[in-house]
């Protein structure tokens, strides 16, 4: 039996730190969604997002490194039993873009990632969870050994960190530090690498073999840049790996709540706007500040489009499939480890829990837009209790993938 340490999730908050970077370093962009130096805006903040450990139940344990909290993360996996294709993969991406509310409004972060293996002896389970962040309307700065990220705010920019989460113990808690954390460059190596809101990017994951650490690059198509690669290699626990060869249901993190495949997309919900009046807050449906949960601040942007994952081999996903840590409406409704809610159904203001549709092009992750023809049968596409078996670390069963596509 584990030993755990629990805190109310109410004292779960990343508090907002000034930090100065120079807006200087982007350079201008017409057109819709562009960032320029004039529209920087005086905050910036450093924040840290962990990912969610599995075994929770309707106690939060405190697991992460000192400023850094989860929350629950929405997935789309692209499903295949082809070889090699957990360890290279090709996301093509547009990036979304605010309109009546800002991109930041519904949470800090998206990411591209999965499990990887971790050969230090130290570390529970021999596995580690890398996250390619990327920041909407942020100029990175700095990306910490904590796996958190400092960042300022300017509009219609991103940006990415890309941390990898491992757990451990410590006396008699577990812990999760991140092994890895690493900035994505320019092609010089002279600061971040700039993407914008609209734009069509690739995001391609690689190992060049089983033994080899993972590799990252982002193809930004709209401006015909491309990222430095970086290689995912710790400090403390060298190389990370692929733990997976082929991206299959199942395939999944022994220590996540979810039953999964290794590498997938996930939209980071359940914080406040890092710019907002309560920047990065931990916060829950049925909580105003807490857009994550409101159905106008996702409806008043231009979504994200994800539209297709293509393999080292050329093939494309067999299926498509979604799940959550929190059981999408459980959560709302107060039945996951979040606990209760200020919500007193599902529905209305703030009480809402985001999907993932389909615009006859690409998936969206929202609410139903104006081009959307299949939304998946909204938050019921999301398994709300937990069926499946559990993933090797902690006991109890996971949320099930469930196949949309």
């Amino acid at each position: 039996m584990r030993a755990v340490r629990f805190i109310s999730v109410a004292a779960v908050f990343a508090g907002a730190l000034a930090l100065c970077t120079t807006a200087a370093a982007v350079g201008t962009r017409t057109g819709e969604g562009a960032g320029t130096p004039e529209s920087a805006a005086a905050s910036s903040t450093t924040d840290c997002l962990a990912h969610v450990v599995g075994g929770q139940s309707e106690d939060w344990y405190d697991y992460y490194t000192p400023g850094c909290t989860g929350h629950d993360e929405p997935e789309l996996d692209p499903v295949s039993s082809a070889p090699h294709s957990a360890r290279n993969l090709t996301w093509r991406v547009a990036l979304p873009a605010g309109g009546s509310f800002p991109v930041t409004s519904v949470g800090p972060t998206f990411w591209f990632g999965g499990t990887v293996k971790d050969a230090n002896p130290a570390k529970i389970g021999g596995q580690g969870f890398l996250e390619m962040q990327f920041y909407p309307d942020s100029l990175v700065s700095r990306c910490p050994a904590n796996g958190g990220f400092s960042v300022k705010h300017l509009a219609g920019v991103y940006t990415v960190c890309s941390p990898v989460w491992t757990i451990a113990r410590k006396d008699n808690e577990i812990i999760e530090p991140a092994a890895f954390n690493g900035m994505l460059k320019n092609a010089n190596g002279t600061g971040p690498f700039v993407m914008y809101g609209r734009d069509i990017v690739d995001v391609h994951i690689w190992a060049p073999s089983m033994n080899a650490a993972y590799r990252e690059q982002v193809t930004d198509e709209s401006t015909g840049e491309a990222s430095r690669v970086l290689t995912l290699v710790s400090p403390t626990d060298g190389p990370l790996t692929p733990a997976f060869d082929r991206n299959k249901i199942g395939n999944a993190l022994d220590w996540g709540g979810v039953w999964d495949t290794p590498m997938s997309f996930v939209y980071e919900i359940g914080h406040s706007d890092i710019y907002g009046d309560h920047p990065g807050a931990f916060c829950k449906p049925g909580q105003e500040f807490c857009g994550s949960f409101n159905y106008l601040n996702w409806a008043g942007q231009q979504p994200l489009r994800i539209f297709d994952v293509t393999f080292g081999d050329g093939s494309h996903p067999k299926h498509w499939a979604v799940v959550t840590d929190t059981g999408g409406k459980a959560e709302v409704v107060g039945h996951s480890f979040v606990g209760p809610t200020h919500c007193t159904g599902y529905g209305g203001p703030y009480c809402i829990y985001p999907w993932f549709s389909w615009d006859g092009a690409a998936f969206n992750y929202g609410v139903k837009y104006l081009n959307t023809t299949d939304s998946f049968g909204r938050a019921d596409q999301f398994a709300q209790k937990t069926k499946c078996p559990e993933d090797g670390v902690f006991p109890g069963n996971t949320y099930c993938d469930t196949i949309i596509r």
